[in-house]
């Protein structure tokens, strides 16, 4: 299938996988080092996120970290929205679907550079977000906006499941590197 989201955030790279699919199950590369998705060629760890349903996790972003996300199980509502106010896109939003059960569209993985608010809402049953990510996990880099903050604008809903650090804001305290 074609992909059908319009990424209109600068630095945002969404890759369409393709899978290779026969009576044993599938295939699909995710990422390769040589692609202009992982143009950075800068690998310092990999994550796995287990979900439930109604999980909100919002709003996240870096000065020094890019993202690399790919949603294995599962399907989650994404928002980016670009907090970079030298950038041409600042304050452009995507949203979308990702995860295998996205119906209408390929399953895809997706770069959130530094400096660009991202945030998730699990829709089904539970979900697993497989990430890499350009440096160590480093709290002192991962700035938060609260999940449901008015001056966001963006409503993930009344039955949501979040933590406290969700609920609170902090900024990192790195400058933040520009995007490459």
């Amino acid at each position: 299938m074609t992909l059908q989201i319009k990424n209109n955030i600068t630095g945002v790279i969404i890759k369409e996988l393709k899978q290779h699919a026969d009576d044993r199950g599938f295939f699909s590369e995710i990422i390769r080092y040589n692609e202009p998705i992982f143009s950075e060629g800068v690998f310092a760890q990999w994550s796995h996120s287990r979900m439930q349903k109604d999980v909100v996790k919002a709003w996240h972003y870096h000065h020094q970290q890019t993202d690399w996300w790919y949603v294995a199980s599962g399907l989650v509502q994404v928002v980016l929205i670009d907090n970079r106010s030298e950038c041409p896109s600042y304050k452009e939003r995507i949203q979308f679907l990702a995860g295998e059960k996205a119906l209408g569209s390929s399953p895809i993985s997706v770069k959130i550079p530094p400096g660009v608010l991202h945030g998730l809402k699990v829709l089904s049953d539970k979900a697993d977000l497989f990430y890499i990510t350009s440096k160590t996990y480093d709290p002192n880099d991962e700035g938060r906006i609260p999940f449901n903050a008015p001056e966001i604008g963006y409503n993930w809903g009344s039955d949501v499941i979040t933590v406290e650090r969700d609920r609170k804001a902090f900024t990192p305290t790195y400058k933040r590197e520009e995007e490459r």
